[in-house]
C-alpha cells in the first residue's frame, strides 16, 4: 500500500471521484469541498488529503487541516474526514494512514494533533486522549481528543 497526498497527485479528478464512492456522509461531503475548491477555504491553505492506496483502489483516507469542525484556532492541527472502503475495514487501514500524518507532524515540528468525532473507543487504540467536549458550527456537542505525534 502506498500513500499520496492529493493537492499533489496528478490525477486528482480520479481520487476525487474515488473519495465520491464512500458510503459516508461526510466522505460525500468531502468529495464536494473538493469538486468546488472549497476544503483550503474552510480548513486552512496547508490543509492536505492524505490517500492510502493500492494499486488504483483508494483503501483509506484523512484530512489534515489547520481547522476542522470545532472553532477553536488555539487548537491545531487537525485530523478528520478519516475513512476506510467496507473491503478493507479491519486491517488497520486508518491507523496506518494516521501514523504516516503523524509522522509527517513530527518532521515539521508539530508537538500533537487533534481529533473531532462521536466516536468513543476508536481513537483511543491510536494513541489519542480525550480532551474535551465542545461545540462544532453547527452547536453539535463532539468529542475532541489530542495525541503527541
Amino acid at each position: 500500500m502506498k500513500v499520496i497526498e492529493y493537492y499533489k497527485s496528478q490525477n486528482q479528478e480520479y481520487w476525487r471521484e474515488q473519495i465520491g464512492k464512500g458510503d459516508w456522509s461526510a466522505a460525500k461531503l468531502l468529495y464536494e469541498w473538493l469538486d468546488n475548491d472549497e476544503l483550503k477555504k474552510i480548513c486552512g491553505n496547508s490543509t492536505e488529503v492524505f490517500l492510502l492506496t493500492e494499486g488504483e483502489n483508494l483503501v483509506s483516507f484523512a484530512v489534515l487541516g489547520e481547522q476542522d469542525e470545532v472553532e477553536a484556532p488555539e487548537l491545531s492541527p487537525w485530523i478528520g474526514f478519516v475513512y476506510t472502503f467496507p473491503q478493507y475495514r479491519g486491517r488497520h487501514c486508518a491507523g496506518g494512514l494516521i501514523e504516516h500524518i503523524c509522522g509527517v507532524l513530527k518532521n515539521v515540528g508539530e508537538k500533537q494533533v487533534y481529533v473531532s468525532t462521536e466516536e468513543i473507543g476508536l481513537y483511543e487504540k491510536y494513541g489519542f486522549e480525550f480532551l474535551q467536549m465542545m461545540a462544532t458550527r453547527e452547536g453539535k456537542p463532539t468529542r475532541v481528543y489530542v495525541r503527541r505525534v
